[in-house]
């Protein structure tokens, strides 16, 4: 087996040395998503769900350019600068994982890149 490193130009460029995502074995092990603009690689404004909906935006991109969508999600990590914001990224989240469930982690981190408050990464199947 091979790895093969996917990319989106729907999804913003990664910002170190790393890849949007990894596809080996089947499985998809995608990067976190923190809410960057994919077109100008700058933080969006806006509150909690802003910055939520365009990290699931991100997701949804890169998911696509590796053939899959959120229905194969097999695993899910959030991590948020405030727990308290759970219920509102729940929502958002909930759209996008409706009927589908995957096994998910929500941390409370210190801080994440560029101030997002919000981080997610998956992992799918093919």
């Amino acid at each position: 087996m091979t790895l093969e490193i996917i990319r989106s130009e729907q999804a913003p460029a990664a910002i170190g040395p790393y890849s949007q995502a990894v596809k080996f074995g089947g499985m998809l092990f995608c990067s976190g998503q923190i809410p960057l603009d994919p077109v100008t690689g700058e933080l969006v404004s806006g509150d909690i769900k802003a910055q939520a909906e365009r990290v699931m935006k991100n997701i949804a991109a890169v998911l696509s350019a590796a053939g899959t969508g959120f229905n194969n999600v097999i695993k899910t990590t959030i991590y948020l600068v405030d727990i308290a914001d759970f219920a509102a990224v729940n929502e958002i989240y909930g759209h996008y994982f409706n009927s589908h469930k995957p096994a998910r982690s929500t941390v409370a981190v210190k801080g994440l890149p560029r101030g997002a408050l919000i981080e997610i990464e998956v992992i799918a199947g093919l």
